[in-house]
């Protein structure tokens, strides 16, 4: 695989090879993961910034119906969008179903967009490995508008916060006790809280639950980073497109302020720093999938499960026999 070549094509915005691109750094060999680093390392160098926005929500509220309604929203307003969809992989068989494309049939047909669905990999936090990788790459092929959608299982997905400029909470109207079932988890970190569906006989309803979250949001400390009224609760419509300008000029208003106040270039380092530590931990955790550090872990786990030795005794050996192979 010619690096340069592809490189070249991804920055020229060629829809082919940010795909091709996309499927590289999302590799796990060895092999790739080289050629992956050295395509990033080319691109890094254009410079180019695009408004990245997390998505998540509750199974069922709709995120797929409103990613498409904004993004035909944002394409008629002149803007590149590029669409990251993490869909949950089985836990035993290990695959998806990426179906996120074939929900968004209108967006999926625009010259102007790009969707890409990929596996969560039984990856925790809602999105995926190397999702913060292909965000560069798409950020390099001059999309505008990044949506990162998250897989959907609720309080733990926070890590889309460390990889995105805006990150919405989508609710519906009469969900039963979301309050609770949110949690403070990812409300702390949500920069807009969106009740969906809030037309036809919900609309009523819709406004009730926005008022409750809204109420809600004021309990919440407020942050260093976030001008006055926001976090915000509002109401949209991915049916009817009700909700959706407003929606689109609160983001603007956000991301302007937190530019002007210098949050945005200090929050974009802060996240290079995240991610350079959690990669660090990652290779180390790849260390244990090692040939002869997986037969020292099988030996030491059936020692364990036969009573021979503590689990806490069989992680110091272990740990030890890592940091000092020699000695062993």
């Amino acid at each position: 695989m010619d690096i340069q070549d592809l490189a070249k094509r991804v920055a020229a915005g060629e829809r082919r090879a940010l795909a091709r691109a996309i499927t590289l750094v999302e590799s796990g060999r060895s092999d790739h993961r080289k050629q992956a680093g050295e395509l990033l390392d080319l691109l890094a160098g254009a410079g180019r910034q695009a408004l990245r926005i997390g998505l998540s929500g509750t199974p069922g509220v709709g995120k797929s119906t409103f990613i498409e309604a904004f993004g035909m929203f944002l394409i008629e307003k002149g803007l590149k969008v590029a669409v990251l969809a993490v869909d949950p992989s089985s836990a035993r068989s290990g695959g998806s179903i990426l179906g996120d494309k074939t929900r968004m049939e209108s967006l999926s047909r625009e010259k102007n967009a790009f969707i890409r669905p990929s596996p969560s990999q039984s990856q925790l936090g809602g999105v995926a490995r190397r999702t913060r990788e292909a965000v560069a790459l798409c950020e390099a092929a001059g999309f505008d508008i990044v949506l990162i959608e998250t897989v959907g299982v609720g309080q733990s997905e926070t890590m889309v916060a460390e990889m995105s400029d805006l990150f919405l909470l989508l609710l519906a109207p009469a969900g039963g006790d979301e309050l609770q079932g949110v949690k403070r988890g990812i409300m702390e970190i949500a920069d807009l809280i969106l009740v969906n569906k809030a037309d036809g006989d919900l609309k009523p309803t819709a406004m009730r639950t926005c008022a409750d979250y809204a109420g809600a949001l004021r309990l919440l400390r407020k942050r260093v980073y976030d001008p006055e009224g926001f976090p915000k609760a509002m109401m949209v419509s991915a049916v009817t497109q009700d909700g959706l300008p407003e929606a689109w000029d609160a983001m603007r208003e956000l991301v302007d302020w937190r530019r002007a106040e210098g949050h945005w270039d200090k929050r974009r380092a802060q996240q290079a720093r995240h991610w350079f530590e959690e990669d660090v931990r990652l290779g180390l955790l790849s260390v244990l999938e090692r040939p002869e550090t997986r037969t020292r872990l099988n030996t030491l786990g059936a020692q364990v499960a036969g009573g021979e030795i503590s689990a806490a005794r069989a992680a110091e050996e272990l740990i030890d026999h890592l940091q000092n192979p020699a000695s062993a």
